[in-house]
């Protein structure tokens, strides 16, 4: 296997996103927005909330980067690239129609070691088009399985250490038996999460519910319970992806308030599926 350690420091362009507030609405539901009670978040699910203005779920960010636009980063077995990271962070509350402008840039190709995995760390801005006002910034971890120790630079992982006690905040959220099929419809149609037979020939016995889709499940979460669901407070948040989840199965989101920033972790049947989060509330937000 050779990994493309030239290409550190390569941009490109992911192309241009448009979108309505139809695409930002399927995303709400995607991501079980009113689920449990349709009469809830209704300014992310419908246009007509009571005379509330619509709004946009802030993880709605993470589906302006396409993924088809990324170099081959390597000449390894492409089955073994595994999304094990997420951050996002917003400029501020996301029009609830648009386009943007995405350009990423490869910052980092790590060593986890021999025997463990390399990690391609993508840095990416989504714009405003027309104005090249920023919208968002986000950072992506995509893990190559088994292909450590070819001599990059070691990884570096930001201590992040559980706290002791309880959580402050313990959300529970059922995701839906067609989770997976509701959530593709926002552009990744990696068929893992829909095709049993692909499912199977990778070891699961079902399709798997897409790793962004617990995390937009762990942002509404974090919306609610930190930033009274006002999307104008939602600044940064991270995480690692760390175990699969099958649709329908409950996710448990555990968040330990910090002043204004909060550590959390998700756990589904018995297992923590999102590790090492981290919150921060957007500088200059107000409350």
């Amino acid at each position: 296997m050779t990994l493309y350690r030239d290409l550190v420091g390569h941009t490109w362009d992911s192309g241009t996103r448009h979108w309505t507030f139809f695409d930002t609405a399927l995303y709400a539901i995607g991501v079980g927005a009113g689920a449990e009670d349709p009469t809830h978040e209704l300014r992310f699910t419908t246009e007509d909330s009571g005379g509330a203005p619509p709004a946009v779920l802030p993880t709605f960010a993470t589906t302006l980067v396409s993924r088809r636009a990324e170099p081959v980063f390597g000449d390894y077995d492409v089955s073994q690239l595994l999304h094990t990271y997420q951050s996002v962070t917003l400029h501020g509350p996301l029009p609830v129609a648009g386009a943007a402008v995405t350009t990423s840039r490869l910052t980092a190709l790590r060593d986890r070691g021999r025997g463990r995995g390399a990690l391609a760390v993508i840095d990416s801005r989504c714009a405003e088009a027309g104005t090249g006002r920023p919208l968002a910034d986000l950072r992506t971890g995509l893990t190559i399985r088994r292909e450590g120790g070819f001599g990059g630079d070691p990884d570096e992982e930001e201590p992040w250490e559980r706290p002791v006690g309880e959580p402050d905040h313990a959300v529970g959220y059922r995701t839906a038996a067609n989770q997976a099929l509701l959530y593709r419809l926002n552009g990744d149609l990696n068929p893992l999460h829909s095709d049993p037979a692909i499912a199977a020939r990778l070891g699961f016995g079902r399709p798997l519910l897409h790793g962004l889709c617990t995390f937009g499940y762990a942002g509404r979460a974090l919306l609610h319970a930190l930033c009274e669901g006002e999307t104008s407070g939602f600044g940064t948040m991270s995480a690692g992806f760390t175990a699969p989840v099958l649709p329908g199965q409950e996710l448990i989101v555990r968040i330990w308030e910090r002043g204004g920033s909060a550590l959390f972790e998700v756990r589904s049947n018995g297992r923590i599926v999102l590790d090492r989060g981290r919150f921060d509330r957007r500088a200059g937000a107000a409350g």
